[in-house]
């Protein structure tokens, strides 16, 4: 977000804060949370202002926006709260209540359990609740854009592997095509960054930009993308897994081998980490460390194997 604008979020977060008061009197900062083309997120005090993308379509925010206020996902989804969308420098501006982020210096304590359980939870969203116009979930198409970003950084001597791998993915897994499950209500962009503790203590999801219908396996398919890349234990893998099962989760078998749903949607999340990791080296002009190799080194290996001849992506 331009310099110019962010003054103007922080003036709308306080607003929203202080809506009864002319004036704001807590004395109280107000932080910037987040500053990226795809979202800048401000606080003040217990009040969240998010201005969405540029050109983000007003209908589909309007659909997602019902879907996170609907009683129903009383519990699972972080409700929006305060005045309806605002608009600001051609930005949907929406706001919600503040809440505790993961503690990212505390992995032992990470909510694996807790993060499954919301996710079979979302997933067994009656159809009744979803509004028209909701439009599927955007998974496939962050991937697509992380590709895209990849290619536009110029040339890497990693990058190969990691489109090979994404050339060997099915039409619907590259955006090229519609998924073939349209069924459910998916989060679309689920990672440990996408929970928050409410006031009650109990955890949420956030973040609904990329909600909309389609697979659900998508939703597991970066903490099983990290497990197959030996980024994710084999214990909090286990203990995300049957939570999930437990709650009910319809992505996967209840009892059975889960990654012939999982294969293909771990697949495109590795590469869409890998082709971000080589962009950003670029960007800040480093060589690639440790973890960044070996999710680049999964796709070499996914490469060599594609979806409809390998059991899973560790292969």
């Amino acid at each position: 977000m331009t310099a110019d604008v962010l003054p103007a979020l922080r003036a709308k977060v306080r607003a929203a804060a202080h809506a009864a008061a002319e004036v704001c009197v807590c004395g109280r900062d107000t932080s910037v949370l987040a500053d990226r083309p795809d979202g800048t997120v401000v606080r003040h005090g217990g009040t969240v202002a998010k201005a969405h993308a540029a050109g983000t379509d007003p209908t589909e925010l309007a659909a997602r926006l019902a879907v996170a206020a609907h009683p129903a996902l009383d519990g699972i989804l972080l409700p929006p709260h305060g005045p309806g969308p605002a608009e600001l420098d051609g930005r949907p501006v929406t706001f919600w209540s503040y809440g505790t982020p993961v503690d990212r210096d505390d992995p032992d304590a990470a909510p694996w359990e807790e993060a499954a359980t919301l996710l079979a939870r979302l997933h067994r969203t009656p159809d009744s609740v979803l509004p028209p116009g909701l439009p599927p979930m955007r998974g496939p198409a962050k991937a697509a854009r992380a590709v895209a970003k990849l290619l536009a950084a110029g040339p890497h001597p990693a990058a190969a592997p990691v489109l090979r791998a994404w050339a060997v993915l099915p039409a619907w897994a590259r955006d090229e095509a519609p998924m073939p499950d349209l069924g459910t209500l998916c989060h679309g962009d689920l990672h440990l960054g996408q929970l928050v503790r409410s006031g009650s203590g109990d955890w949420l999801l956030i973040d609904i930009d990329d909600l909309g219908r389609g697979d659900p396996a998508w939703d597991l398919a970066r903490p099983a993308a990290w497990f197959a890349c030996g980024l994710l234990a084999p214990d909090e893998w286990t203990r995300f897994l049957t939570a999930y099962r437990r709650a009910g989760g319809t992505a996967v078998p209840a009892d059975s081998d889960p990654w012939p749903a999982l294969d293909v949607p771990a697949r495109a999340l590795s590469v869409q980490t890998a082709a971000l990791a080589i962009a950003k080296s670029v960007a800040e002009g480093r060589s690639l460390d440790e973890v960044e190799t070996s999710v680049i080194d999964a796709c070499d290996r996914m490469a060599a194997h594609p979806p409809e001849l390998a059991g899973d992506c560790a292969t």
